[in-house]
């Protein structure tokens, strides 16, 4: 199954914008043959459970990294980031890590993967540019591999299957950045679709489309305190899983059950077993969820999203005074149904399932108790589901 070719994701004005940074910091004109665009996720439930082998729930947002591309006709790639105000160059022929641009790496390390997967990659001009949030737990840097592989691919004739071109992305985040992170974020940046979340099982990739109602109405919320995954403890919760699943002896914590968890409690350390009771419900309530919402009961997930915020925060130990101070102040505004935190935690968002017709009264009640209580302004905004990776012309005109 190959990417779809669509019409670019990019607004003209986007582009205008992505092109007008590659000139400024490169001092020449670029204009873009083609764009490749990348969704950011949202997770609607099961948290930490992708690295576990478990079941995730997430959805593709409408909101896009887009990598406009020049192909060149040598071995050299520049890169231009709007945001960054910076460049980075590298040769084809020698691919490696730079420890002053950590940003570059996720673009280098997709070039070093797709060369050893054998892709004859020819050099390019990419600038890249759009408006997922960095930091905030939404998966911007997904989004950036998988919107920068398809570039690569295409400026040099290849393709790839999506689900394969999602695990050589996550292979780059593993090796080549550095952070342990589950095949969630890529899988759905590449294989998302218009008003579907995806039930994935992480062990065996077997995924579904589930339609979402048009009840449905999930909004994001920023709060504006940016987690910075690599250096989180992120990788130290991997680590206690693996040592939990190790001591239930099972290959990873999605074969263990609530009945084995008590059954060992003694042979496990406090907070390993805080972990492992964490990831064992979680599983549990991802499912749970999606049966209720496949049902239409919309106040069962939210419910069920709830219950996943307090493990998350007292049994994972990933949340954090602004996150929960977001998801108490969401869960008393008009038309909440229930609230978590999303990704990985220790900052960035939360979200919130929300009747249609409270949307705006809730964004303005919950930026509200949420600045007065942190000093913080938020950013809420209501999201899509939207489709996943493709590649399209320059959106060019008004």
């Amino acid at each position: 199954m190959k990417a779809p070719d669509l019409a670019s994701a990019c607004s003209p004005g986007e582009l205008a914008d992505i092109e007008a940074a590659f000139s400024k910091t490169l001092g020449e004109g670029f204009a873009a043959a083609f764009v490749a665009s990348a969704p950011g996720r949202v997770n609607l439930i099961g948290e930490h459970t992708d690295y576990n082998n478990g079941f995730v729930f997430p959805i593709a947002i409408d909101r896009y990294i887009h990598v406009a591309a020049r192909p060149r006709a040598d071995r050299l790639v520049r890169v231009a980031a709007r945001d960054r105000n910076d460049v980075d160059r590298f040769s084809l022929d020698a691919v490696e890590r730079d420890p002053e641009r950590r940003w570059a790496n996720y673009i280098r390390g997709v070039a070093a993967e797709l060369t050893a997967a054998g892709f004859a990659l020819r050099g390019v001009d990419l600038a890249i540019g759009g408006n997922v949030p960095v930091g905030a737990g939404v998966s911007s840097s997904a989004a950036i591999e998988l919107a920068t592989a398809r570039a690569f691919l295409t400026a040099a004739g290849g393709d790839m299957a999506l689900p394969e071109l999602a695990l050589l992305c996550q292979r780059v985040e593993n090796g080549f950045v550095g952070v342990s992170c589950g095949i969630m974020d890529q899988f759905i940046s590449a294989l998302g679709e218009p008003s579907k979340a995806m039930l994935l099982d992480c062990e065996s990739l077997a995924y579904e489309m589930a339609p979402l109602p048009e009840r449905a109405t999930f909004v994001v919320c920023d709060t504006r305190k940016e987690r910075a995954l690599g250096d989180s403890a992120y990788n130290e919760r991997r680590s206690q899983c693996e040592a939990g699943a190790a001591k239930l002896g099972v290959p990873s914590l999605r074969h263990a059950t609530s009945e084995a968890l008590a059954a060992n409690r003694g042979e496990l350390d406090p907070v390993t077993f805080r972990r492992c009771r964490h990831v064992v419900t979680e599983i549990a309530r991802t499912v749970d969820a999606v049966v209720a919402l496949k049902a239409g009961d919309l106040a069962a997930f939210g419910r069920l999203m709830d219950e996943s915020h307090a493990s998350l925060r007292d049994d994972y130990e990933v949340s954090c005074p602004e996150l929960d101070a977001m998801v108490q102040a969401a869960r008393g505004a008009p038309g909440c149904l229930g609230a978590r935190l999303t990704g990985a935690g220790f900052g960035g968002c939360a979200v919130a399932l929300v009747e249609p017709q409270d949307v705006e009264a809730f964004i303005r009640q919950t930026s509200a108790q949420y600045e007065a209580q942190t000093g913080l302004r938020p950013s809420l905004y209501a999201v899509r589901a939207s489709g996943g990776v493709q590649v399209g012309p320059p959106a060019r005109g008004a």
